[in-house]
């Protein structure tokens, strides 16, 4: 009897240009479907990073270069990822599930995901994206764009967007139909498109969702038994690179809050991803979350390996 699982694909699964991604997601595909093969329901979350910086990057870039082009506002170039990502997974599941003689149906939904327009991160816009610039460009851009800028680990000013946390996914229904019908689905790229209820409209805003806590939305959606974070090591460690270095099988969620006390998550590397599994725990009594690498999920969703949350 296999598990509902909602899946949270790392940037390692995707690569970062069009070429790296193409050879990635044949890699992703095959873990994705033996998953499937195994009797579990899988939907698909993934991040996109790299992906709409580069398309933000390319469509200010050419604005600039001439103002006949137009801009691109930010939630559409987060709307051109989603496609652009979701082709190459779901051509590549395609293509692996013919290869095993599989007919199952594989889909891509563009995802709007509701925040809060009161979301404290809107007061304080951190998450950088695009493109570096000094200091009088960033200035220039500011008084013309109303952008924000910060200076970026001394290599230069790029804009900054807020990162609020997903409140509710707007396609839900589509999304929970397409899963109890059997397709494999990839929603919620990149975090989601985000978007604010203005004048009783959805309305799209600069910012980015942290694609855990969206992938565990979409868990909760689809009332699935599992979150499975894929990230780039096989299990969670605490004291990590140090002489006592310990990697863990499981956490209850009073050591989840022991070890965050404790400070041993990165803030912009592992405790995004302990806070959303927690999330996604505590939302309902039998859920569980398991943190692994996108190599060893299978193995780990059999128990021999991962890090376990429950």
């Amino acid at each position: 009897m296999g598990y509902k699982v909602a899946i949270a694909l790392g940037g390692n699964a995707l690569g970062n240009t069009p070429e790296e991604q193409i050879k990635a997601v044949k890699t992703t595909a095959k873990s994705i479907v033996s998953l499937v093969e195994q009797g579990n329901k899988v939907i698909i979350g993934h991040g996109n990073g790299p992906q709409v910086g580069m398309i933000n990057l390319a469509m200010e870039t050419g604005h600039l270069a001439d103002p006949k082009i137009p801009a691109m506002p930010f939630p559409e170039c987060g709307a051109m990822s989603q496609g652009y990502i979701g082709y190459h997974l779901q051509n590549a599941l395609r293509n692996e599930f013919d290869r095993r003689n599989r007919n199952v149906p594989v889909v891509t939904v563009v995802t709007q995901v509701l925040v809060d327009k009161d979301d404290p991160a809107f007061d304080d816009p951190a998450k950088p994206i695009g493109a570096f610039y000094t200091e009088k460009e960033a200035q220039e851009i500011s008084m013309k764009k109303g952008y924000q800028f910060k200076e970026d680990a001394g290599r230069g000013y790029r804009r900054v967007v807020a990162s609020p946390k997903p409140v509710d996914i707007v396609e839900k229904e589509s999304i929970r139909h397409l899963y109890e019908a059997g397709d494999v689905i990839v929603a919620g790229g990149g975090g989601g498109i985000p978007v604010i209820e203005k004048d009783d409209q959805y309305v799209g805003v600069p910012a980015v969702i942290d694609k855990d806590f969206t992938t565990g939305k979409l868990a909760e959606l689809v009332d699935a038994d599992v979150l499975v974070i894929l990230t780039a090591v096989d299990q969670v460690a605490i004291n990590f690179g140090q002489e006592n270095e310990k990697w863990l099988d499981k956490m209850s969620m009073d050591e989840c809050n022991q070890y965050i006390e404790e400070g041993q998550f990165a803030p912009g590397s592992m405790l995004p991803k302990i806070e959303a599994a927690m999330a996604f725990v505590e939302s309902k009594e039998g859920r569980k979350a398991l943190i692994t690498s996108l190599e060893k999920a299978d193995d780990a969703l059999a128990g021999n390996t991962g890090t376990w949350i429950e």
